[in-house]
Formats: C-alpha cells, sequence, structure tokens
C-alpha cells in the first residue's frame, strides 16, 4: 500500500512555494503526490528531478472541458479531447508519473438534460482506445473517475467506470475508486468496491465534505474491509479542496474553511490512513 496527498489542495500547478509543502509531506510519512496536470507547457521534466531528490512518487490528475470534450457529437472537439489527454501523458511521462487519473472521459460540469446516449457512449469508447494506446507507450496506467450525478451526466457509478473500462478493452485503462463520489451515488460501498474490483488501480481518500478524512461521515469501516476483501495494494490518495486556488474552490463549491490547516489535514489524514490499513492489512 501506498500513502500519497493530491497537490489540488494548495494549488492548480506546481512552483517555488510547492517546495516547502513537498519536504514537509515526505517528512510526514507520504510515499507520493498526485499533480495536477492542467498546463502541457509547463517544464514537468525538471519537477521530476526534484521529486526524485525528495523520495516522492507521483501519480497526475487531469480534466476535459466543452473545448475538448472526448464525447462530443463534433468530431473536431472529440479529437481535440484525444490530443488534449495524449499531452497530459507525455507529461505524466516527463514527471515520472504513473497513473493518470480523473474524469477525462468527458467534458466536467457539462450537461445535456439527459443521461448518456448510445452515440456519446461508443464516441467515448473510441476516444479512450486511443487514449488507451498512447498510454501504453507513455508507460501510465489510466484510471477513469466516475463522478456525481452535479458534476457529470456520463459515468456516475463505478458500475459505470467498470463497464465502460471493460469495453474499452486496454490493459492501460483501469477505473478509480473515489469516495467522495460513492457517498453520494452509491446504494452500497462494498457492492460497489467489489463490483469494480477487476479493474482497480488507485483510490481517492475524501471526507464527505472534502476535508480531514477520518473526521466526516463516510462509511470508513465498510470502505476499508472492502478495499481488503479484494486485496487491494495501490494507492490510497487522499484528495481534499479548500480555498487556495480560487477557480478551483468554483468548481468543487467549497464555500468556507472546513480545516485547521493543510498541514493539520494532511498529517491526520495520513495517520487515519496508516491506522485503517494497520488494522487490517499485516
Amino acid at each position: 500500500m501506498k500513502f500519497g496527498m493530491n497537490l489540488l489542495l494548495w494549488s492548480g500547478e506546481m512552483n517555488d512555494e510547492t517546495i516547502p509543502v513537498l519536504e514537509s509531506l515526505k517528512g510526514m510519512g507520504y510515499d507520493g503526490v498526485e499533480i495536477p496536470i492542467f498546463n502541457t507547457d509547463f517544464d514537468y521534466g525538471s519537477w521530476g528531478t526534484r521529486l526524485d531528490d525528495l523520495g516522492l512518487e507521483r501519480t497526475a490528475v487531469t480534466v476535459r472541458t466543452e473545448e475538448d470534450n472526448p464525447i462530443s457529437p463534433d468530431e473536431a472537439i472529440r479529437s481535440k479531447g484525444v490530443e488534449a489527454t495524449k499531452k497530459a501523458l507525455d507529461c505524466c511521462h516527463a514527471v515520472g508519473a504513473t497513473h493518470l487519473v480523473g474524469p477525462f472521459h468527458s467534458a466536467l460540469g457539462l450537461f445535456s438534460g439527459s443521461g448518456p446516449t448510445p452515440d456519446e457512449w461508443k464516441w467515448g469508447v473510441d476516444s479512450m482506445r486511443k487514449v488507451s494506446e498512447y498510454a501504453s507507450g507513455a508507460k501510465v496506467t489510466l484510471g477513469v473517475e466516475c463522478l456525481n450525478r452535479f458534476e457529470t451526466y456520463f459515468l456516475n457509478s463505478h458500475a459505470d467506470a467498470a463497464r465502460f473500462a471493460k469495453e474499452v478493452d486496454h490493459a492501460n485503462c483501469r477505473v478509480m475508486y473515489d469516495t467522495f463520489h460513492a457517498n453520494i451515488e452509491e446504494k452500497n460501498v462494498t457492492d460497489a468496491i467489489k463490483g469494480c474490483a477487476d479493474v482497480l488501480c488507485h483510490v481517492h481518500i475524501s471526507e464527505n465534505d472534502r476535508s480531514t478524512p477520518g473526521q466526516g461521515d463516510i462509511k470508513w469501516a465498510e470502505t476499508f474491509d472492502a478495499l481488503k476483501a479484494v486485496n487491494y495494494d495501490g494507492w490510497l490518495m487522499i484528495e481534499a479542496f479548500g480555498l487556495a486556488l480560487p477557480e478551483l474552490a468554483a468548481a468543487t463549491k467549497i464555500w468556507r474553511r472546513m480545516y485547521e490547516s493543510e498541514e493539520q489535514l494532511a498529517r491526520d489524514g495520513l495517520q487515519f490512513m496508516k491506522d485503517e490499513v494497520a488494522k487490517r492489512w499485516k
């Protein structure tokens, strides 16, 4: 098991102010970090060297928008989506990220007024197959993320995500499990985890209010019991959001501070994960 922290709690892009944060996370005992990849013209290679020097492994997260929506009825826009995710994979390769996760299957926050159509599903699968083949060359595993109904209409449950990945049918296309979205959409946490276990590659540990894991209302005991039951042994990556990044606060609908400090959240969240793992994994 590896323990990680998503850097979106601090910033949407690494900069000089990120270095003390990284040093602090390493000192706390984190194995790695999850890097936001929104700017594909950034110098990720040099940051890979810095992270190597700190002894921090890394995964990455990205999204797609209306302008590069992989399920758009416009073929040119779908092509932009494929190319945008390929560029993100190039960044992963440069920084040394082993996984690229997130809702890059469709445009975040864009709604049609109904559920996904058969055409949209086909376009999504076709787009992801092209991305998956490219991911193989970059030596990166894709972790497709389902989101709750208020953020997307395309993949809302982990069963949706698992069916999608299986239709893509490529070794580099897997799914990730997210405790925040599961808390909204899943009727049964155990069934949700077991149902996607054969394609599960990554887990986001996120509290129901997006703050300190273990201090909210997620069904944590059931979640960790189910992960143990399926013998999960990959990343447990904290995903928490605050007010540091205004555009992200707007997107995640975070309007108030729900933790003492970013350091407190990271420290307490890591201890919580380690305690839960120690109870189950020997």
